[in-house]
């Protein structure tokens, strides 16, 4: 009896239990532990908190993540779904359950993919892909713009809203292409391709709308990025909203937070341009109207000095003449002069005459002489004759014995006449 009272005394109260168990749970683990597991049992309540199970196929424990947390979670929570948790370790005593609170959760292995895209990153950087030198601006005034997304949903229908109320003079063409799922990686570098082949618009977007982690995996695709790298066409990558990025945008010419941002990049805002054009032909006619006062302004003094100039040379050209009338002869006193000029280099002309026809005279008596001491009839006037032909050669003169023959004629011409004979005989000079 006595032990069955001493029983009594210790016995424990169930809260006591339980605040010994939450006691021992919070000293035997760690503040937070990290569980790879399958959800099930999922719902979302009105609340906005999710409550499910996290099993391993050998046990199962119940889970709730209140909502302040699971609105960071990056993908679509349902049965089935292999995620890696965070949790704390909580004993409930008022229904006497354990459950983890789970802080954050992510998809299985998302350590392994985080860590592949972190050497994918690291890698494009180092190849140079990610350099801002490399990269092209943006046409300021493009006339056609490229969109390479899905052509159902929102996204388009916001970046043609945009792209209609900013600039509607360009041509929007649209490269269909699914951005999510299996067929998305190789549906976006099928359209990019199109795109650069047909060299037709001027600049690119190519993107998507938010969503969870694992909808943006197409946007870290290598040969996605390295063909928006290579791209001759400047590209804007728009993936998903604010925090959402993609490898995509580290490797295209701009990056825009949203697709809607991505349209007001590539668009000028055609208030803005006709504000400025306004603005600038304003300028144009106050520039024009102050060089055209200013050419005027020009003008007058131009015209002010040109005529001071032509009344200073009429003048100088009016005292000249006066001073050239002043010099001036009457005409009969100028032709006396002038008269008396022509008498006076007449005789000196005759007189200037006179001396050489005197001087060729002299000459010529001079050559005379000379000739006449030369000329043959002086010699035919001392009793000499000259033998010449009578056959009619061109060398009539006869100087030898050998230039005839016998009983040929000749001719000998005398001082005062002419004679015939003939050779009868020919005698050679010893």
């Amino acid at each position: 009896m006595s032990e069955q009272v001493t029983n009594t005394e210790h016995a424990l109260t169930v809260s006591t239990l339980a605040s010994l168990l939450t006691e021992t749970l919070q000293s035997a683990f760690p503040s937070t532990v990290t569980l790879d597991a399958e959800i099930s049992n999922f719902k979302a309540y009105p609340s906005g908190h999710w409550y499910f199970s996290l099993t391993d196929g050998q046990a199962t424990l119940s889970a709730v993540m209140f909502k302040g947390n699971n609105r960071a979670v990056r993908l679509v929570a349902r049965d089935g779904l292999q995620v890696r948790t965070t949790c704390e370790i909580n004993f409930y005593p008022p229904n006497g359950k354990l459950q983890l609170i789970v802080k954050s959760m992510a998809e299985a292995g998302l350590g392994d993919q985080k860590a592949k895209l972190d050497a994918l990153r690291a890698k494009l950087i180092a190849e140079g892909l990610t350099d801002p030198n490399r990269k092209r601006p943006l046409p300021t005034m493009p006339r056609s713009i490229g969109l390479i997304t899905s052509a159902k949903g929102a996204v388009i229908q916001d970046m043609l809203t945009v792209l209609k109320r900013r600039w509607p003079i360009a041509e929007i063409r649209l490269y269909s292409a699914a951005v999510q799922g299996d067929a998305a990686i190789s549906e976006l570098n099928a359209a990019l391709a199109r795109a650069i082949g047909e060299r037709y618009c001027d600049v690119l977007i190519i993107g998507r709308g938010g969503g969870a982690s694992e909808d943006f995996s197409a946007f870290n695709d290598e040969s996605l990025c390295r063909a928006i790298a290579a791209s001759p066409i400047p590209i804007v990558s728009a993936v998903g909203h604010e925090t959402d990025t993609g490898l995509t945008d580290l490797v295209a010419d701009i990056r825009a937070a949203t697709p809607s941002q991505a349209a007001e990049l590539v668009s000028p805002d055609r208030i803005d341009i006709a504000n400025r054009l306004s603005s600038l032909s304003g300028r144009l006619v106050s520039r024009a109207q102050t060089q055209i006062a200013l050419t005027e302004q020009r003008l007058e003094i131009t015209i002010q000095r040109l005529s001071q100039q032509m009344d200073t040379q009429c003048r100088n050209h009016r005292d000249r003449l006066t001073q050239l009338q002043s010099r001036l002869l009457p005409p009969t006193e100028y032709i006396a002069i002038k008269r008396a000029d022509l008498v006076h280099l007449t005789e000196q002309l005759k007189d200037r005459m006179s001396r050489h026809l005197e001087a060729q005279r002299t000459k010529l008596h001079a050559l005379a002489s000379q000739l006449d001491v030369l000329s043959p009839l002086a010699t035919l006037g001392r009793g000499y004759g000259i033998l010449l032909k009578t056959d009619g050669s061109s060398d009539r003169t006869i100087g030898s014995i050998t230039d005839v023959e016998q009983h040929a004629e000749i001719e000998i011409r005398l001082r005062d006449g002419r004679l015939g004979a003939t050779i009868t005989q020919i005698q050679q000079e010893p």
